[in-house]
């Protein structure tokens, strides 16, 4: 199938899911994510984002790619309802750039950043990732010296995770040199470049309120806070995580197998463990978690070990990860799987 004819039909498919969706209440937040969703055609976002309820939405996000933005793109977005948009910046310094595959600079996240806002949407995240092949302390800095100069609300600081579903990181896990993989930094120096993120950006009252996000006061994503709140939220399209706030559900994971199976196949199908998820998702909070008394009697051995650790702190009823448990928030995470 052509990628043109699989658009349409992908678009085609998106309506019908929408059509057959039964509406509990009427969402306040929306997001476009997952790859590009900034290349599609402005005029069918318009007209896709017509047929949701809701609008004007509190919340609305669009990701989009610098570079990928034009005059006519940003004010078809604002027609369909989108106040926030997410670059995907990754790094501002060309050498790293260049290894990822990305073909923007500094210039271009200016460019785009001063179009948005000459057009009205002025809520804006930039994504950075500590952890880049050959990423230094110097490079690193460059990168935060140029989000802070933009002076974006909001932040997303990603440490580079190592896994075979990028080229990266498969040739990581292959032990091989293509995309960098050899000048890819330490785990301890990767570490070093996110607490560095964590200082410099608060010390410019850029706070961090999630384990990769970052924010102005009043400028937190009320989007993603529900999803680390284990609020309800609805997935459309291929490869979209929902929760009712029992069960997860995925869709079909590619968009060949959502067009030709239809959006009612699934790819999985999940109960949750709402005291589980409580603490596993709810410690990426930097407000922390407040534990009830069955939840001590079930992890109260685990809570204690890790307040003996250092690595988890309780102020007044609250449990949250200190500095020090963030950096081993995985290890901590899994004791409550």
């Amino acid at each position: 199938m052509q990628p043109k004819e699989l658009e349409a039909r992908y678009f085609e498919a998106l309506r019908a899911e929408f059509g057959a969706h039964e509406w509990r209440g009427t969402p306040d937040t929306l997001y476009m994510g997952g790859g590009t969703p900034s290349a599609i055609d402005p005029a069918g976002i318009v007209r896709l984002l017509e047929t949701l309820p809701g609008r004007p939405w509190r919340e609305a996000t669009m990701e989009a790619a610098p570079g990928s933005l034009t005059p006519e793109k940003v004010d078809a977005w604002k027609r369909a309802g989108i106040n926030r948009v997410s670059l995907g910046v990754q790094s501002f310094v060309k050498s790293e750039l260049a290894r990822t595959g990305r073909r923007h600079d500094a210039a271009t996240v200016e460019r785009d950043v001063a179009l948005l806002r000459s057009r009205g949407i002025a809520n804006i995240n930039l994504d950075l990732i500590a952890g880049l092949p050959g990423q230094t302390d110097a490079s690193w800095q460059e990168s935060l010296d140029a989000v802070l100069r933009i002076e974006v609300p909001h932040v997303s600081v990603y440490m580079l995770e190592v896994d075979d579903d990028s080229r990266l990181g498969a040739e990581i896990l292959l032990g091989g040199k293509r995309y960098g993989a050899v000048d890819v930094p330490s785990d301890d120096r990767i570490a070093s470049f996110y607490e560095l993120a964590v200082e410099t950006l608060e010390r410019h009252g850029i706070r961090r309120y999630e384990i990769s996000n970052f924010a102005r006061p009043g400028a937190e994503s009320v989007h993603n806070l529900k999803y680390w709140r284990r609020e309800p939220y609805i997935g459309f399209g291929a490869d979209a995580h929902s929760f009712d706030g029992t069960t997860r559900r995925q869709n079909a994971e590619t968009a060949l197998e959502y067009v030709e199976c239809g959006p009612s196949v699934r790819a999985g199908e999940t109960g949750a463990d709402p005291v589980e998820e409580k603490f596993f998702v709810g410690l990426r909070l930097s407000e922390g978690v407040i534990p009830d008394a069955s939840d001590w009697r079930r992890f109260g051995p685990v809570f204690e070990r890790f307040l003996s650790a250092g690595v988890m702190e309780q102020r007044g009823p609250r449990l949250r990860l200190t500095p020090r448990g963030i950096m081993v928030s995985n290890e901590i995470f899994q004791e409550f799987i």
